[in-house]
């Protein structure tokens, strides 16, 4: 009687291998473009810059250091937060001079 042999263990593991470029393609892949995003429009801050941060803060930039940025918040009132706390920018100086040019 000759001996059974078992299932071949490369094709036991192709479904796990499958799966894991699956779970890359929908998940990691899309993370990384979306943080990289973000770290490009960090770096494209600037003075007089409208900005929103992660607490939801508006503010208008005033200083830019390399780890910090300044927000002038209200009259007399200013605030250093991180560069990372910061998720948007909703009006950039050049979007607002081109605003008032044309009106």
């Amino acid at each position: 009687m000759p001996p059974q042999s078992g299932a071949n263990p490369i094709a036991s593991l192709f479904p796990l291998v499958m799966m894991c470029v699956i779970f890359y393609l929908l998940v990691f892949r899309p993370q990384i473009k979306v943080r990289k995003e973000h770290e490009a429009m960090l770096k494209q801050i600037k003075k007089h810059d409208e900005i929103v941060t992660a607490g939801g803060i508006f503010g208008t930039v005033m200083n830019v250091k390399p780890e910090t940025v300044t927000l002038r918040v209200d009259e007399n009132v200013r605030l250093e937060v991180e560069r990372s706390a910061i998720t948007r920018i909703v009006k950039s100086r050049a979007e607002g001079n081109a605003e008032e040019g044309a009106r």
